[in-house]
């Protein structure tokens, strides 16, 4: 290091490779001071300037803004704004051409000058030796400085570099043909790029500053040397006169023998490169509170009457530069901005100045003559050979012609610093540089694609992972382990089992279920005890001897309760009585009303005979409730003088002889139905025959009503004991005798009613006769039924022949009874037939 540091002291200069000498045609602007231009009638300032993100507005149409006065202000990484070059009225804020090559519109601010050129407040630092740090970077990033040598990159970034840096590099080479602007710079403001270099030299505290100046400029070699006279640190290095020996990475190689590595910037290997231009702007910027609003232009060409360099408002248009200095066109003038080895030509003139323009190039056909048609390459090497970045032009080409993207790569086309040092030399006249410009773009292209590509696939894949976790924790939800349990929680745990255990064992009276558990919770923590089930099968085995001992005990109580069983069969045959009654009630309250309303039947013979049907049909009605009723008092009355399991059998038996006798009952009814075919004989006749009927239906049913109600108040104390019982049947017998009796009256009526029958019609004297026969034999059937009564013995407290005889003679009784009923019932039906 120390070695290098004297070399460099001592003015040793190493050579890069290529580069070639053009003329260079300074004098033309050399020899006058700048210039100061009158205000044009409008400025054009793009909002963006240099590499990075544009700042964000802040200004409006239609706003009047003053001299320095910020537009815009920084919003990104690398965004610097801009400001006002002077005083006057935003008239628009639109897209215009831009300074480029392609010339695409870019959102620019145009101002009106109001020709006052007032300043807006500036604050300088009052002592920027003693300003800190990060107030000096702020003060250069608000002042919107970038690089104005070509690149545009912003000076605040460089002046707050976090690597260490051993030299500083001031680019005073300024190698381009016709361009002076530095020349010019470096003689009259000397003093102020001095002061701007030791501004950055307490930025970043190089060991050496070394000024890099061409050695065909002596003026400015010997203004910069008496200003920096007085800094040890500040080295003034003459470097010989090839193109392209200003360029960053040749001139590191010309003053420090040090190499950029491929890719990479010279601060990774110690070294920062700043333009004169950019240093005189900072001590501006500093000293006096300026931000940058101009910057000298070199205006030049054989079309130029006054060539020279002037002082440019950022945002003046090229027009107004050349027709300030004279600007006389020939046919198909081109207007180049730059030099004439690296500018570009610009599409109109309406273009403003921005910051790294620093010259504007407006030569004749013989100065400047337009280029050839491209011809095939002859494979000549003079490309390669002038190529200061050791590359290999006309390979480049053929990969950039035929688009093959990755062999551009492979052959380092980004380390091209598009000098141009290979167009100029080549004898078939290809325009080298254009096609690696365009190749770099698309490639540039490309890469931003696949990186958006990329992003775009792992925030894919980010979430398809991030939904196949959460699919798989919704299954495993509820498989999860349970967190492992503290020291403290496992001994809080044995000490309850331990007390658990020790009560278990004082006592035989705990629970065994209660042991079980202990048991199986000391097992899962511990593992060591074995399971004890004694206990657990003692308890079911006397739960089951205490369910033996229960069924036992129920068999037992099943025996008791059929006595119960016997006042329940009493209770319902009074229910059933009771509801033979009601039946009866409304066979009564029908019978009243068909009287009520048959009186005026024989007024209509047809209505006489329908209303006689329907009489018929209520009558059998009535008739069939009184069979039920006297069946249900047969079948209630014959258990009462037994035992009470005789009693039981005894009620079976009676059941079935009644269903049996409603059977044959029903059999009548049917055979009455077949006999009332000749009901319409004679229709007076049978009107008066109708209304005889239904009178005796009624009297026959306010007889079954006497029975039945005699027999719910006879039936009442049934379940007292046996003798009360055999009283009660005793009873029942009498009033069913009765019954009888009053059917063979209803007969006997029958009987005399029908007599004046018998004189209109032969039919209904025979038909009176076989109904008297019939009663005549009911009435034998019911004298039997009182013999057999009369022969009954009055109780059952001796349990001899003679009791089994009473039962028997009583059974016999019922049944009498119920085929004396049904025979009266079916006089009645056949009585009514015959009228």
């Amino acid at each position: 290091m120390e070695k290098l540091l004297e070399q460099i002291k001592k003015g040793t200069v190493w050579a890069f490779p290529g580069g070639v000498h053009p003329p260079q045609q300074k004098s033309l602007s050399n020899n006058a001071p700048i210039a100061r231009l009158p205000l044009p009638e409008k400025l054009v300032l793009p909002l963006k300037q240099h590499i990075g993100a544009s700042g964000k507005l802040i200004v409006e149409k239609s706003q009047h803004v003053l001299k320095g006065q910020p537009l815009t202000k920084p919003s990104a990484n690398w965004s610097v704004p801009v400001h006002a070059p002077t005083s006057g009225t935003i008239i628009d804020i639109t897209p215009m051409p831009s300074a480029h090559p392609s010339a695409l519109p870019e959102l620019s601010i145009i101002i009106e000058p109001d020709g006052k050129d007032t300043w807006c407040e500036i604050s300088p630092l009052a002592n920027p030796a003693n300003a800190s740090h990060d107030e000096l970077v702020d003060v250069i990033h608000n002042a919107g400085i970038s690089g104005m040598g070509g690149a545009g990159f912003p000076t605040y970034v460089k002046a707050d570099i976090k690597q260490p840096i051993e030299f500083l590099i001031v680019n005073a080479v300024e190698c381009e043909p016709y361009i002076t602007a530095d020349d010019t710079l470096m003689r009259e403001h000397a003093a102020e790029i001095i002061k701007g270099i030791e501004l950055m030299q307490q930025l970043l505290n190089p060991t050496l500053c070394i000024i890099g100046i061409e050695d065909n400029k002596p003026e400015a070699i010997t203004a910069m040397t008496e200003a920096a006279k007085h800094n040890e640190h500040i080295l003034i290095q003459t470097v010989p006169t090839v193109y392209p020996s200003g360029g960053e990475k040749q001139l590191i190689k010309l003053l420090t023998n040090r190499e950029v590595p491929n890719g990479g910037i010279p601060a990774d290997i110690g070294i920062l490169v700043h333009n004169t231009g950019t240093l005189f702007a900072i001590q501006q910027a500093v000293y006096e509170g300026k931000p940058l609003i101009e910057r000298v232009v070199t205006v030049t060409g054989n079309t130029i009457h006054n060539p020279g360099n002037v002082w440019a408002l950022l945002g003046t248009e090229i027009k107004h530069l050349l027709d300030c200095q004279g600007f006389s066109p020939v046919p198909q003038q081109r207007v180049v901005m730059g030099g004439p080895m690296m500018g570009f030509t610009l599409p109109t003139v309406r273009i403003g100045v921005v910051k790294t323009t620093n010259c504007i190039l407006a030569p004749d056909h013989k100065e400047l003559a337009e280029p050839g048609p491209e011809k095939a390459c002859i494979r000549c090497s003079a490309c390669a050979d002038a190529c200061p970045a050791s590359l290999l032009p006309q390979q480049l080409q053929w990969f950039a012609k035929s688009k093959e993207y990755d062999k551009l790569q492979e052959h380092n086309l980004f380390d091209c610093i598009e000098c141009g040092a290979c167009a100029y030399v080549c004898p078939s006249e290809i325009p080298l540089v254009q096609y690696y410009r365009v190749a770099k773009v698309e490639i540039k292209e490309q890469i931003a694609e696949k990186i958006k590509s990329d992003r775009a696939k792992e925030r894919f894949d980010a979430r398809k992972a991030r939904l196949e976790q959460e699919q798989a924790e919704r299954k495993n939800r509820h498989k999860r382990k349970p967190a492992a349990k503290s020291t403290e929680e496992q001994q809080k745990v044995a000490d309850a089992l331990a007390r658990v255990k020790d009560k278990t064992s004082d006592g035989d009276n705990k629970s065994a279920v209660a042991a079980a558990i202990a048991r199986a919770k000391a097992k899962k923590q511990g593992g060591e005890l074995e399971p004890d089930n004694s206990e657990v099968a003692k308890e079911r085995a006397a739960r089951k001897e205490q369910a033996r001992l229960y069924k036992e005990q129920k068999a037992q109580n099943n025996g008791d309760d059929e006595a119960v069983d016997d006042k329940k069969s009493a209770v319902a045959a009074a229910i059933a009585r009771a509801k033979a009654k009601k039946a009866a009630q409304a066979n009564e309250q029908t019978a009243s009303d068909d009287t009520a309303s048959e009186s005026p039947a024989a007024a209509d013979d047809k209505k006489a005979a329908v209303a006689a049907a329907i009489a018929r049909a209520k009558a059998k009605k009535a008739a069939q409730t009184n069979e039920e009723t006297a069946s249900d008092d047969t079948a209630s009355e014959s258990p009462v003088a037994a035992g009470d399991k005789k009693a039981a059998v005894a009620a079976a038996i009676a059941r079935a002889k009644a269903k049996k006798a409603a059977q044959a009952n029903e059999q009548a009814a049917s055979d009455d139905t077949a006999s009332e075919s000749p009901v319409a004989a004679d229709d007076k006749k049978a009107a008066v025959a109708a209304a005889i009927a239904r009178a005796k239906a009624k009297k026959a049913a306010q007889a079954a009503e006497q029975t039945p109600n005699d027999d719910i108040a006879s039936e009442s104390p049934v379940a007292a004991d046996d003798k009360k019982a055999a009283v009660a049947a005793a009873i029942a017998r009498a009033k069913a005798k009765k019954a009888a009796q009053a059917n063979e009256q209803t007969a006997s009526d029958d009987t005399a009613s029908e007599s004046p029958v018998a004189a209109d019609d032969k039919k209904a004297a025979v038909a009176a006769a076989i109904a008297r026969a019939k009663a005549k034999k009911a009435a034998q059937a019911d004298e039997l039924a009182k013999q057999s009564e009369n022969t009954e013995p009055q109780g059952n407290d001796e349990p001899s022949e003679g009791s089994q005889q009473t039962a028997q003679e009583k059974k016999k009784a019922a049944v009498a009874a119920a085929i004396a009923r049904a025979k009266a019932k079916k006089q009645q039906k056949e009585g009514n037939d015959q009228s």
